[in-house]
């Protein structure tokens, strides 16, 4: 096989392959078998049918074009690995000459990778925020506490926003009952809008015994869709909050006063904050790397992805919406190029134990057993996805440590002090 490749553009490339006739024998032969299974030929069972029987019967032509379509794949894969092409989206492919038992001709066009020339990290400087933790940042820590020692108290009066108000409630679609949309004794809290979109505007007000019915968007039904859901209100009962002083430190924490309290949570806050200064350098590096870098995306690609993400929501018609995911599409595959770009610079591999510490990690948040979750994502056809994640944030880490992070005031940030240190029994475990 002979192939040479030419350069398109800085996102696709043309490959023209010649292979010879003797490279292309077992496909042809394997053209044969596989036609012999499909034809019907009296005195001959089915897969017996002798090469010279289907030429007559079927036409070598038929054979020949089965054998192309087998050997495109293998004979253009092992072009690209020869020119050493990266290729992302769909190969275009036409088949120029085609001569029996001499050769055959034909062309590749396919949108690659583009190339990213990284810069010295070790001259780049990025800025992170100040290390501030306020007073008003701690009476928010201070009130979340006071809130999860509060008591709930019944009261004689209308609906106010804060209350909790114990509820019946009952859905309806076109006047019909929903099967299994009816709760009663629901405990919520008025002006959370953590239910039902408009249930918190049509309960300000009401008194125990009233009934309500308003129209909304019911869970399972299709955007636009409404229905109506009926409240009942059983009780209204209102949060009170213990004072704020020495005797509620000493009932909310392990602390005698209420300023050793706020000593602790200034401690807590700034450690916190100082570890969003790692994220928010990692981030902003990103940032500045997708500004100061052309790095170009195949036209091609996003437009098929476009199409997709507007078919799925039945707006292939929205011009607006169309230019958004365009945006979209473009800036994540930017940045997508530009990770795997820093991976394949750092030579970044990753663990088994890192893969499985990350699902440990992203099952927490999601509430799931990893075992589960990672059965999810082998179902949803994930894992390569995070695998990618996993990998990109290890050759983050690596370059984030050759850059100057400085905070606001121009001090720098040793990142590496930030990371979470082994506590004496780790290392025992470790020796």
């Amino acid at each position: 096989m002979k192939s040479t490749i030419e350069t398109l553009s800085p996102t696709r490339v043309r490959l023209d392959i010649e292979v010879a006739y003797s490279e292309m024998t077992t496909h042809v032969a394997d053209a044969y078998k596989k036609v012999a299974t499909q034809v019907n030929i009296p005195g001959f069972r089915k897969g017996k049918v002798p090469a010279s029987m289907i030429d007559q019967r079927v036409g070598r032509g038929t054979v020949i074009d089965e054998a192309i379509n087998a050997a495109l794949p293998d004979f253009y894969g092992q072009a690209a690995r020869e020119h050493t092409v990266a290729v992302i989206g769909r190969p275009v492919v036409d088949v120029k000459e085609f001569v029996d038992n001499e050769k055959l001709v034909f062309t590749v066009e396919v949108d690659i990778r583009p190339e990213v020339t990284l810069p010295d990290f070790s001259k780049i400087t990025v800025e992170v925020d100040d290390v501030t933790v306020t007073d008003a940042d701690i009476d928010e820590q201070i009130e979340s506490l006071r809130t999860r020692f509060g008591t709930l108290t019944t009261v004689e009066r209308a609906v106010a926003n804060g209350d909790f108000a114990t509820l019946d409630m009952n859905a309806f679609i076109n006047g019909e009952s929903v099967e299994g949309g009816q709760a009663n004794d629901l405990s919520y809290e008025v002006g959370s809008d953590k239910m039902i979109a408009g249930l918190d505007e049509i309960l300000i007000g009401m008194n125990v015994g009233d009934t309500k019915r308003f129209e909304t968007e019911l869970v399972g039904q299709q955007e636009g869709e409404k229905g109506e859901v009926e409240a009942t209100v059983k009780a209204v009962k209102e949060r009170e909050l213990p004072p704020v002083d020495d005797a509620f430190a000493k009932l909310a924490s392990e602390f005698d006063t209420l300023a050793e309290l706020r000593e602790d949570f200034r401690e807590r806050l700034s450690r916190v904050k100082k570890m969003e200064q790692g994220t928010q350098a990692r981030d902003r590096l990103v940032e500045k790397l997708l500004a100061d870098l052309d790095i170009p995306v195949p036209d091609a690609l996003v437009e098929l992805e476009v199409n997709d993400h507007l078919e799925g929501e039945g707006r292939l018609e929205d011009a607006v919406h169309r230019a958004e995911v365009d945006g979209e599409v473009r800036a994540s595959l930017k940045s997508d190029f530009l990770l795997d770009a820093i991976v394949q610079t750092e030579e970044v591999q990753v663990t088994e134990i890192e893969l499985t510490e990350y699902l440990v990690r992203t099952s927490q948040r999601y509430g799931m057993a990893p075992q589960q979750f990672a059965e999810e994502l082998q179902k949803a056809g994930q894992i390569s996805q995070l695998v990618a994640e996993v990998t990109r944030a290890k050759a983050l880490a690596s370059v984030l440590g050759r850059i100057t992070v400085k905070d606001a005031s121009g001090a720098v940030i040793d990142l590496e002090a930030l990371r979470p240190q082994p506590t004496p029994a780790d290392l025992v475990e470790e020796a």
